[in-house]
């Protein structure tokens, strides 16, 4: 069909009444027309008819999927049906995240003529720094996110699977927030180390006397998570006599207090996580199969940081603003490198702590490489090559004698600490031995107090 065909009036009075951001698009990724909505919160206050929805939305001078994005028009015309995708898109507060959902519009002949274009912010998610919710911008990162939007406004179990540190209870909340249930509550339960006599309790709540130290009766989390979503941190570690009332629950909906007979229903919406291997467990029999199926409608898996590849300095940024709120704290270039080389098998937990104690180290406002831990230091100090000779403190420019920034770095932490050898051993990480041998070969005399 030509391509400058106008669509009816009526469809475009119809954008008008929807209170969502919406607007109608032709085949060349023009904007015909753009809601209150959508002018309101996405249009910075000028007019983009005539603007191609790529230019508007991602400052590209190319259709998304020639610039390395997935595009919801280009997808809709090869299928001929609606498309959903998740965008990074630039609008009046910065840079944040949008569930895209794209309807295409026939003409009389049948053919796809028009596409109407729905806008939903995911409030829990942004592509710039920010002091709370999920940041990032990787493609390992938006790959989650996609499936976070997917599943959130349902009521399928998500089973969240990743390494330790990566935030996954962060990724639980995010589903929360993006639910239907976002104004009810969002209960974390560690699962890990806890008995199974007070699991059930904990879970299920108890009655007056039903053991002993049951002075009360006290409803369970799974009361307290009603009309919301409850979060089961490290499934993996709940006993086996467990998995099985577990199992009842999510397959009936209902439980009992212990020590009571009264059935009642459970109005609550299930996501757990684990970093342990389900699959290998179910093999060696500690882990229920039925259990896993039942948990495991939709699987996510939360990222390790060092496969979210251009993530840290935004994360750096972040957490900073979390762990020195009161200061303006940056990172020079040679800790950021420092930083990028370890492999932070920690993940985010790692790199927040390792941040906080940078912070206390630092008097100033630029974290370097004297206020990281030797850990850390030790990584750019093996990644030069053998026929390279280390730099020295007499280099010039900005080359760095790891061994002189050790011992400027603990020269200003014996300065500063007013407590014992032991205490400081532990602010900086290191054993009380390792600080002794430190502390001799500050002073050749032998002397090992600072």
């Amino acid at each position: 069909m030509p391509h400058d065909a106008r669509p009816l009036p009526e469809l475009v009075s119809f954008l008008e009444t929807l209170s969502e951001p919406h607007i109608l698009c032709d085949r060349d990724y023009r904007i015909i027309a753009a809601n209150a909505a959508y002018r309101r919160s996405c249009a910075h206050g000028r007019d983009v008819v005539g603007r191609t929805c790529y230019d508007v939305s991602h400052r590209y001078s190319v259709p998304c999927d020639r610039a390395g994005e997935s595009c919801p028009l280009a997808r809709s015309l090869q299928s001929g049906q609606r498309e959903r995708v998740l965008h990074l898109h630039h609008t009046p507060r910065g840079e944040e995240y949008v569930n895209i959902e794209l309807s295409p519009v026939r003409d009389a002949d049948g053919e796809i003529a028009w596409f109407i274009e729905k806008m939903e912010p995911m409030q829990v998610a942004r592509g710039v720094s920010d002091h709370r919710g999920l940041i990032g911008r990787s493609p390992a990162f938006q790959r989650m996110l996609e499936l976070v939007a997917r599943v959130a406004p349902s009521e399928a179990s998500v089973l969240l699977q990743g390494e330790s540190g990566t935030g996954k209870e962060l990724v639980a909340s995010a589903v929360h927030e993006a639910s239907r249930r976002a104004q009810g509550p969002f209960v974390a339960v560690d699962c890990s180390g806890l008995p199974e006599t007070l699991f059930e309790s904990e879970l299920f709540g108890h009655e007056r006397g039903a053991f002993t130290g049951a002075t009360a009766r006290k409803p369970g989390l799974i009361e307290a998570a009603s009309g919301g979503t409850l979060f089961l941190d490290e499934l993996g570690d709940i006993p086996l006599g467990m998995q099985v009332k577990l199992l009842r629950l999510l397959e009936t909906g209902t439980y009992r207090r212990v020590g009571s007979t009264e059935l009642r229903r459970a109005d609550i919406r299930l996501v757990s996580a684990t970093h342990r291997p389900l699959k290998r467990m179910i093999a060696e029999g500690s882990f229920r199969q039925d259990l896993y199926f039942r948990i495991n409608t939709f699987p996510i898996t939360v990222p390790a940081l060092r496969a979210r590849e251009g993530d840290l300095p935004l994360l750096v940024e972040s957490l900073l603003e979390r762990v020195a709120p009161q200061r303006r704290l940056a990172v020079s270039p040679a800790a950021m490198r420092l930083l990028a080389a370890h492999p932070f098998p920690g993940n985010v937990r790692e790199l927040r702590n390792v941040l906080e104690r940078a912070s206390l180290m630092c008097d100033g406002e630029t974290i370097g490489p004297e206020h990281l831990p030797e850990e850390l230091l030790g990584v750019e100090a093996e990644t030069v090559p053998s026929h390279e000779p280390a730099p020295s403190s007499a280099s010039s420019g900005d080359a760095l004698d790891l061994d002189e920034v050790q011992r400027q770095a603990l020269l200003r932490a014996v300065r500063s600490h007013r407590g014992s050898r032991r205490e400081l051993a532990r602010r900086l990480g290191i054993s009380e031995r390792t600080l002794y041998r430190r502390l001799k070969a500050l002073q050749p005399d032998g002397d090992g107090h600072g």
